[in-house]
């Protein structure tokens, strides 16, 4: 797509000096080729957002960017960064070939969740990476029962349970042995954590999968953590639902990286970079 960008956000990482710098600098830049910018705040009318920081700064405000459809790129000054893609040193050069020509812009599935207990039920999270249950400190493993629009799928004794997006894939999904699945894939990853029984295998559902999640057993400190951030706490009987929401988020992508090169360099991968013939 063509991106006409007339103002933009700037996002920093809060815990460093070095993205509050980088910030002023690129707020100049903007400012000097005629686009408006705003710091640290997000408006509907923005024609983008630049992330500083790593992959957890852009999850924590993945929801207002998917919200308003406003488009995303981040600028890794994290760790791995699978969605922070740019580097600093290339930050100016990417800034540039958004500006003046086409771009790839990925729109990226989303969760929304909510917990519904005896007594009321939640308001709606949004989640880019995942929807997890877990058992917290307790020694005991979490039971767990999941169904999809409806039908029984299994039931699980597990130290908790995952359910991620394609963009999740490669987070806490691939730790407890999920598979990487493309971006690109409209699907749901329900992956049990260290489950107690070996049969108890990841399963792939269609993204129009509805779950809901029922703690069968009588458990403390069982938690609901999303994208990383603790939300609720789940008592016996009460039912976790997890949908596609409404709105992806839109994440531009280098046109200079693919999928699997990401993965290469960030997994540490070897063997060929060259398409055979």
């Amino acid at each position: 797509m063509i991106m006409q960008i007339r103002k933009a956000g700037i996002i920093r990482k809060h815990d460093s000096d070095l993205p509050r710098q980088i910030g002023t600098e690129i707020a100049a830049w903007l400012s000097e080729r005629g686009v408006s910018v705003e710091i640290d705040r997000i408006s509907g009318d923005m024609d983008i957002l630049v992330i500083l920081g790593g992959d957890g700064t852009l999850l924590h405000v993945a929801d207002q960017a998917a919200r308003y459809r406003i488009p995303v790129v981040g600028v890794n000054l994290g760790s791995l960064g699978f969605l922070t893609e740019i580097a600093v040193k290339d930050r100016y050069e990417a800034l540039e070939r958004i500006m003046s020509g086409p771009v790839v812009v990925e729109d990226r599935l989303m969760f929304k969740a909510r917990l519904r207990g005896r007594a009321e039920t939640s308001s709606w999270s949004y989640a880019l990476n995942d929807v997890v249950i877990s058992k917290g400190n307790m020694d005991r493993l979490v039971r767990m029962e999941a169904w999809a629009d409806g039908e029984f799928i299994n039931s699980y004794k597990a130290d908790g349970l995952i359910v991620s997006t394609p963009t999740g894939s490669t987070a806490y999904n691939l730790s407890a042995g999920g598979p990487i699945v493309h971006p690109a894939m409209r699907a749901v990853l329900l992956t049990p954590i260290c489950p107690f029984m070996l049969e108890s295998r990841p399963v792939l559902l269609p993204e129009s999968a509805k779950l809901s999640i029922r703690l069968a057993g009588q458990s403390n400190d069982v938690k609901v953590i999303i994208d990383g951030r603790s939300s609720w706490e789940m008592a016996e009987g009460d039912q976790l639902e997890v949908v596609a929401a409404e709105n992806p988020l839109r994440l531009i992508c280098s046109p200079q990286k693919g999928y699997f090169e990401i993965l290469r360099r960030k997994l540490n991968w070897g063997g060929l970079n060259t398409c055979p013939e």
